[in-house]
């Protein structure tokens, strides 16, 4: 059905795609963990209020996530190209992924941690545990399954959001798509990209629900 030369393309189109994903998914986890824990500590019945904290959180939160990902990639390339030295290509192209999708791991790191049976918090507290201890010995272990699962959901959003960026100087699948499937009208082109994102969004769900069930068996 394809040759050779359309095989290798499409072969390096997944491996872009998996790596733009992977790569911002994690750094996305990174800062998202820290916005929706302090989102959760300094809430008003959290464990160290702090209103001014959590407000400013809260707007630049809800404001990074109104932004349509294609505009906000457009918008951060003087960003871009200063953090990575380019506004095309797989690198490039975790950044805007980074920023888009962080906020959005922050409100499932919140809704998560805001899941911990309470009165555990309020056990720990009672013994004199540090806030730090809390977060690391209480809230993050309770709320580990939902977190796991969150992540699931977090990588295939962020792998929707790489497969747009092929409108706009992005590689991986999006940009084969738009590029052939689309400028080209090579429908077979397009279609097989398509199914290759159905089966990559399918192994990152049964991933996280596999690894979901081990964390729950974990703590059971």
């Amino acid at each position: 059905m394809f040759d050779q030369q359309t095989v290798e393309m499409l072969l390096v189109g997944v491996w872009d795609t998996l790596y733009m994903t992977v790569v911002a998914t994690f750094f996305s986890y990174v800062f998202g963990m820290i916005m929706g824990v302090v989102l959760v500590v300094c809430r008003r019945d959290g464990i160290r209020p702090n209103a001014l904290v959590y407000n400013v959180l809260d707007v630049v939160v809800n404001l990074t996530r109104s932004f349509p990902f294609l505009i906000l990639m457009i918008a951060v390339i003087p960003f871009t190209r200063f953090l990575v030295g380019t506004t095309i290509g797989n690198n490039a192209t975790v950044v805007p992924l980074v920023l888009a999708a962080a906020p959005f791991v922050a409100r499932l790191v919140e809704s998560s941690l805001l899941e911990v049976d309470h009165g555990v918090v309020e056990a720990a507290q009672s013994m004199g545990a540090s806030t730090w201890q809390i977060i690391v010995k209480v809230l993050l272990p309770e709320a580990r399954p939902s977190l796991i699962n969150g992540s699931a959901v977090s990588a295939i959003t962020i792998l929707g959001y790489s497969a747009m960026s092929g409108a706009v100087g992005g590689g991986g699948l999006g940009k084969l798509a738009i590029m052939y499937g689309y400028n080209r009208y090579q429908t077979d082109i397009m279609v097989i990209t398509v199914v290759l994102l159905i089966i990559i969004v399918q192994a990152f769900q049964s991933f996280g629900n596999w690894a979901t069930r081990r964390s729950d068996k974990r703590g059971s």
